[in-house]
């Protein structure tokens, strides 16, 4: 015992992601899992895992907070949590350390708009130039309009659209990190069919009709998200509005839905988030906007009850 006590946290905590999240989480969750590794070995690399008490840890915690702001302090503490959890399990450490923690950090940055206004997206969809051949103009119009994820709308396959019932199958995403192919949705709830509006069935059932029923409709070749992006930057631009991402576009297109009434775990489906925490989570802002328009609306009928 004495000598499991003794090893490095950052070495406990390379075995442990090894243990239990290697291969059971997504490469890009991974991927965020060997960032925290980074930092442990960066920031307490003699420290070893039977030393761990309170103050140890709200230290590492405190000169993490000093260079990233507070979220990321958050999602750093939970990533690390896990862990440690298990070896107060193992007994490796007699209490839990990560007890009535302080999450501290850095003010948050000015962040860029995340998304765009019915007028700016109306904007947005008048300046593109869809021509009569697949082009990324499409994608970006295709994205608006269902809020899907970048890797989901590259792997659309002619089969994939049902335009008699004005219906988009989504069942798989495309792995244009490592190389393309096909590969399994987010998660299960990502598995889904859209509902489209008749003018996109109508622009796309042409735009399709020629092409491999089983092919990607937008890849020919390595496909980049930056590229996509900075197609989408250059379309801002030239029509002096905010400049956003393609996955802004997904916020956009959520955020409409909610401004127009639309309920929550309607969007939450639409989206295919794996539950309507995550859909309020990411849009809390809008719904708190939303709530107070609704106090308004209800003050408004009582004072009319005299």
């Amino acid at each position: 015992m004495f000598l499991k006590q003794n090893e490095l946290f950052y070495s406990y905590f390379e075995r442990w992601v090894h243990t239990y999240k290697d291969g059971a989480i997504r490469k890009v969750t991974l991927s965020k899992y060997q960032l925290t590794l980074f930092w442990i070995k960066k920031l307490a690399p003699k420290l070893r895992i039977g030393q761990i008490d309170r103050i140890k840890y709200q230290e590492l915690l405190n000169d993490y907070s000093k260079d990233h702001e507070k979220q990321t302090v958050m999602d750093f503490h939970h990533h690390i949590k896990a862990s440690i959890l298990d070896a107060v399990d193992e007994g490796l450490i007699s209490r839990d350390p990560t007890r009535k923690v302080i999450i501290k950090g850095k003010a948050p940055r000015v962040k860029k708009p995340k998304f765009l206004n019915q007028f700016e997206l109306h904007s947005l969809i008048g300046g593109l130039n869809l021509k009569n051949t697949v082009s990324i103009d499409w994608l970006i119009l295709l994205i608006a309009k269902t809020g899907m994820r970048f890797s989901e709308a590259i792997a659309l396959t002619p089969n994939d659209f049902d335009f008699a019932h004005q219906t988009l199958s989504i069942s798989k995403t495309w792995n244009y990190k490592d190389g393309g192919g096909f590969t399994p949705t987010k998660n299960k709830s990502s598995i889904r069919k859209i509902q489209i509006d008749w003018m996109i069935v109508s622009q796309f059932s042409t735009l399709v009709r020629e092409l491999p029923p089983e092919k990607p409709i937008f890849v020919d070749g390595k496909i980049y998200n930056s590229t996509i992006n900075e197609a989408l930057y250059r379309h801002c631009k030239r029509l002096n509005i905010p400049t956003i991402t393609i996955h802004g576009l997904r916020h956009t297109h959520a955020s409409l839905l909610l401004f127009g009434g639309v309920s929550i775990a309607s969007v939450a489906k639409r989206l295919g988030h794996s539950s309507m925490n995550t859909t309020e989570k990411t849009y809390l802002h809008i719904i708190r906007e939303l709530e107070n328009k609704d106090v308004d609306l209800v003050m408004r009928s009582l004072s009319g009850l005299c």
